[in-house]
């Protein structure tokens, strides 16, 4: 599914983020950038050891990523140019601002996206694998969050896919975006 907001695209669509050919890829990351499994793992496994490797000198020269903040490294042998690591939140039942950092942490992606002058980035459905987010809370945020950075900013973005490897998320995205953005469906 694609809509248009402003100059940019949004897609949702079921795939490999890691076969994604966007000027970058954000993983879903935990505060050490350690990548042992979900997304992050895979994009190691996929993208070679020198992500990690980068993701170790990061966290090294500036501490741990805070939930919310972004990081980034080189892609390795992907596609993309960059990874943004980005660390969202756990869920705690919702009482401890899970919802406040998964909207700063699709924030601080957008921005940091534009601010490396991207002309495209592929997302994960950040938080809601390990992390336990509720998908449809977690993609109601994003449609909120894309929908107001778009509105709101210059970018340089053509184009932000939202990239699930599995049918369920995708659907729950599929679903909420086109309820959201019933005009602006291409």
């Amino acid at each position: 599914m694609r809509i248009k907001i402003k100059n940019t695209i949004v897609e949702v669509v079921k795939g490999d983020i890691t076969k994604e050919n966007s000027n970058a890829i954000v993983n879903a990351a935990n505060s050490s950038l350690k990548h042992g499994g979900g997304v992050a793992g895979a994009i190691v496994r996929a993208g070679g050891k020198i992500i990690q490797d980068e993701s170790d000198e990061y966290v090294k020269k500036y501490g741990p990523v805070k939930t919310g903040e972004v990081a980034v490294t080189g892609a390795g042998n992907l596609s993309s140019k960059f990874i943004i690591h980005v660390v969202g939140p756990v869920w705690h039942g919702g009482n401890k601002k899970e919802k406040e950092f998964l909207r700063k942490a699709v924030k601080n992606v957008l921005h940091k996206a534009s601010e490396l002058k991207l002309e495209s980035v592929s997302i994960p459905a950040v938080s809601s694998g390990i992390f336990g987010f509720p998908k449809q809370l977690c993609a109601e945020i994003f449609a909120e969050e894309i929908h107001s950075f778009l509105k709101n900013n210059e970018t340089s973005l053509k184009v932000i896919r939202l990239v699930n490897i599995d049918e369920y998320t995708s659907s729950i995205f599929e679903r909420v975006f086109r309820e959201k953005f019933l005009g602006e469906i291409l």
